[in-house]
């Protein structure tokens, strides 16, 4: 498999595209599937064996709250 380049980025989507992945998203997840998402033109697929937490951060007067999915490609 070809080495992928490192990325790290953040993407702003309009309220109706996020609801959207979060719906397919916590469908996948109720259903224990797989999952594949676009992200900035990049298509990934998440397994059904990913691990999710949630994470908040305060830093002066923002909150910041974010769902992670974390798992290794084969």
């Amino acid at each position: 498999m070809a080495k992928r380049p490192e990325r790290d980025i953040e993407k702003t989507y309009p309220r109706h595209q996020f609801v959207a992945k979060l719906r397919r998203l916590a469908d996948a997840l109720e259903q224990g599937k797989a999952f594949t998402i676009q992200v900035a033109g990049e298509r990934l697929h998440v397994p059904a064996d990913a691990a999710f937490n949630i994470e908040h951060e305060r830093e002066g007067n923002v909150d910041e709250l974010e769902l992670q999915l974390r798992w290794r490609r084969e």
